[in-house]
């Protein structure tokens, strides 16, 4: 049997969210977060349990936890991208951080709280892998509060070999990205100094995961399969979330148009006329591409006669 592959996020949940391994999630922040004192306690808020998960719909794969002076943390591996991401990381660190407080209590009592954002997919217009977010003064750059911090490290935009690797949270990633391709009992050379990255490897060696666990896991593997063989078949710059981004868009900008009409039928032409929009030009980029009509037709489901009106409106330009 292969190698589980730790960027699944129900696989990420269990390595580094069970109290088992408590001693490679504090690694793993202090390799992310520049703290003035490396965390030497944590407290886990979510554990794993695989005696108590749910085998039906499993939707809580993030992990909180919390230092000893009360500041929290919030990891999450994200999958697969979404249009919305920006304001889902916003909620989910304001959810954890307004959480704190039980009704009459201060605001005083209120603490730090970090979210770090691991994403399988390429999101911002950065050229580091891993950026960081805080509330600052637009004019002078100072820091508004200290309780808002967001990490978000894009995994696909690390490419650094063995012989780059200059920090920890450069191993933890090499270890994230590359792992499952290791064989047992094995890690590369540059690797074994470091005790964490060690422990982590051996917890993922003998990672076992009962019948549901295993149909959950395998599900969300076959998925990010299913999404690399399209990105390898398409070779779009926009990746798998440009289909995605351009109906969205062209629904948003459906929903404006009809609401400009004001009457219900207008809103029903306007979605209906933005999403055919967003995806005729989708259609039109796969043309430029030379795709062959059949593929263009399974990706965006248009008929074979619009493909030709649309491929002969590219000839004619």
């Amino acid at each position: 049997m292969s190698k589980i592959n730790p960027r699944v996020d129900f696989a990420f949940k269990i390595l580094f969210g069970s109290e088992e391994n408590k001693d490679i999630l504090l690694p793993f922040i202090n390799a992310v977060v520049s703290l003035p004192k490396p965390l030497t306690a944590l407290t886990l808020l979510n554990p794993y349990n695989h005696k108590t998960h749910s085998t039906g719909k499993l939707s809580i794969l993030d992990i909180k936890a919390q230092d000893e002076t009360g500041k929290l943390y919030h990891i999450e591996m994200q999958m697969n991208d979404r249009i919305d991401y920006d304001q889902r990381a916003l909620y989910y660190w304001s959810k954890i951080y307004s959480q704190q407080l039980s009704e009459g209590q201060q605001f005083t009592k209120l603490k730090r709280t970090i979210s770090i954002h691991l994403l399988n997919f390429n999101h911002f217009d950065e050229p580091d892998y891993h950026n960081i977010y805080h509330l600052l003064n637009t004019k002078t750059h100072r820091r508004y509060s200290e309780d808002l911090e967001l990490h978000f490290i894009e995994l696909k935009k690390f490419n650094k070999d063995f012989s780059h690797l200059t920090s920890a949270l450069d191993r933890w990633i090499t270890f994230l990205t590359k792992a499952e391709r290791w064989e047992r009992d094995f890690i590369p050379a540059e690797l074994n100094h470091d005790p964490n990255i060690a422990k982590a490897a051996h917890a993922l060696d003998v990672l076992s995961l009962d019948k549901n666990e295993r149909e959950i896991y395998e599900a969300q593997l076959k998925w990010l399969r299913d999404q690399a063989d399209i990105l390898a078949k398409t070779q779009l710059d926009f990746e798998a979330r440009g289909i995605q981004k351009g109906i969205e868009q062209g629904r948003q900008e459906g929903i404006e148009q009809g609401i400009e009409q004001g009457i219900e039928q207008g809103i029903a032409q306007g979605i209906e006329q933005g999403i055919a929009q967003g995806i005729e030009k989708i259609a039109l980029q796969l043309l430029a591409k030379n795709f062959s009509t059949t593929d263009i037709v399974a990706i965006t489901e248009l008929s074979i006669e619009m493909i030709q009106t649309l491929r002969n409106e590219v000839i004619k330009h």
